[in-house]
């Protein structure tokens, strides 16, 4: 099992140092940052000047070599717009945030698809299997954008019920969590309802109701209990898709998270801020999936003899 999470923790990071070199590139096709901090009557020395204090007067072979000896040291480089602070102290500040809500959403999510997948397949093509589906399908279609604005208007606007944006308290969490969650919504409500489904006509199933247990028993506890496994496989990919996601979802509800973070940093041609966060988001996606391989390996002795 040792060899195992080995192979796999080196993949991990092969794939890692490959997204720093994805990540470096793109952040340079954003422009040219030096345009941006002198304006139009800066002069050719000052341009010269401030490249080669930024270390843009490179190739960029050597910048790359440098930024990545960088990065090893936990030195990620200092913002270009924001005071030259700390690129990574600046993302670390935004963390939280993002965490907190990629969490409320993926409970909310949890709870809701389950529940939404269990009743479905109880009642297979029932007016609950029919709302179930029309959720799945419509999680999967609707953009994150678009819901946004519509739940915004609806529940902040019209009803007044909710904030329209903000970080505080729970009413704060309400939409931008759905917002956030309602694809991962009808990815687990699809995985609960086809893995419910195989359960209850399975022999197992069947063996319980003849020995007379609680039809509640059966379903909640012997059912469930294996519909379960697709979803705990997922996990790590769903918690990867709520971080990933949250760059729409906090632009549009002002949410001061990582995600919005980047977005700034994209339109001010931070070249630091952007890598710093991409790289957080990256690191957090791979170290999600690596748990989940992990914990499958021990959960499952088959996944530990193919190795």
């Amino acid at each position: 099992m040792v060899k195992v999470i080995a192979t796999r923790t080196i993949e991990a990071l092969i794939a890692l140092l490959l997204m720093s070199i994805v990540i470096f590139l793109l952040s340079r096709l954003t422009g040219d940052p030096i345009a941006l901090l002198l304006g139009d009557g800066a002069t050719e020395a000052d341009r010269q000047a401030l490249a080669r204090d930024l270390g843009l007067d490179r190739s960029l072979p050597a910048q790359y070599l440098g930024f990545l000896a960088d990065v090893l040291r936990g030195d990620f480089g200092r913002s270009l717009t924001a005071g030259g602070q700390p690129a990574l102290d600046l993302v670390l500040a935004r963390l939280p945030a993002s965490l907190s809500l990629a969490g409320v959403a993926l409970v909310f999510t949890l709870v809701v698809g389950v529940l939404f997948g269990v009743a479905a397949s109880i009642r297979r093509n029932g007016p609950v299997d029919v709302a179930a589906r029309l959720v799945a399908l419509v999680g999967q279609s609707v953009p994150s954008f678009w819901l946004g604005i519509v739940l915004m208007y609806v529940f902040a606007v019209k009803l007044g019920w909710l904030p329209t944006s903000g970080y505080g308290s729970w009413s704060h969490y309400v939409l931008p969590a759905a917002t956030l969650g309602l694809f991962t919504l009808a990815a687990i409500t699809r995985l609960v309802r086809s893995s419910m489904l195989e359960a209850l006509g399975s022999e197992y199933i069947k063996l319980a109701r003849v020995k007379g247990l609680p039809e509640a028993m059966v379903i909640w506890k012997h059912a469930l209990a294996n519909s379960l496994i697709p979803v705990i496989t997922f996990m790590g990919t769903f918690f990867a898709v709520m971080i990933t996601g949250a760059v729409i979802v906090e632009t549009v509800f002002a949410w001061p998270g990582i995600g919005r973070l980047a977005y700034e940093s994209i339109l001010a041609r931070d070249f630091p801020v952007v890598q710093a966060v991409v790289l957080v988001i990256t690191a957090l996606f791979i170290l999600a999936n690596l748990m989940v391989d992990v914990l499958y390996i021990v959960v499952d002795p088959r996944m530990r003899s193919r190795g």
